[in-house]
């Protein structure tokens, strides 16, 4: 299983690629989409094109989008609304499952703690991944939600094969 980890954003959207076989997860891939300057959309635009270009290069099999959370600034909230709706968009015109999780999920899964901060998730995706090159935070915090939707799909496989051998 292949899967893309997308941390939105409008400056800087975080993609990260891991392949899972078994238990056993590789890293194949990760960098950033930046938007660059101008209007609005025009930089929604830039972000479609690079994300679009990264799933038809690496073909993923499923995706995961982090969810947005809410901060004081309404405006840049909503402008971050606006790239998550790009980053969903990508992967579900692709033909992709999109599942979606919250910042303090991927957290708890990947470092332990729901509330750790992004030297922690970068520490632990570098030891779930050794050897890697991490392009910046951005990739880093996509590669701990690749890493989160492939611990949560390995477990419902597991759960669904004890359902079977249990005979529900």
């Amino acid at each position: 299983m292949r899967v893309i980890g997308i941390d939105p954003g409008l400056r800087r959207t975080g993609w990260g690629v891991v392949d899972a076989v078994g238990s056993k997860i590789t890293h194949v891939a990760n960098g950033f989409c930046a938007s660059g300057d101008g209007d609005l959309a025009t930089r929604l635009l830039s972000l479609y094109h690079q994300l679009t270009e990264v799933v038809e290069l690496y073909k993923p099999d499923t995706s995961a989008v982090e969810n947005t959370f809410v901060n004081k600034d309404a405006a840049g909230t909503l402008k971050l609304g606006q790239a998550r709706g790009i980053c969903l968009l990508v992967p579900a015109k692709a033909g992709l499952d999109v599942a979606e999780y919250a910042p303090n999920a991927v957290k708890k899964v990947v470092v332990g703690v729901g509330h750790a901060d992004k030297k922690q998730v970068e520490h632990m995706v570098r030891m779930q991944l050794p050897g890697i090159e991490i392009a910046n935070s951005d990739a880093s915090d996509a590669l701990a939600i690749a890493l989160c939707h492939t611990h949560h799909a390995q477990f419902a496989g597991r759960l669904d094969a004890a359902i079977k051998r249990a005979g529900g």
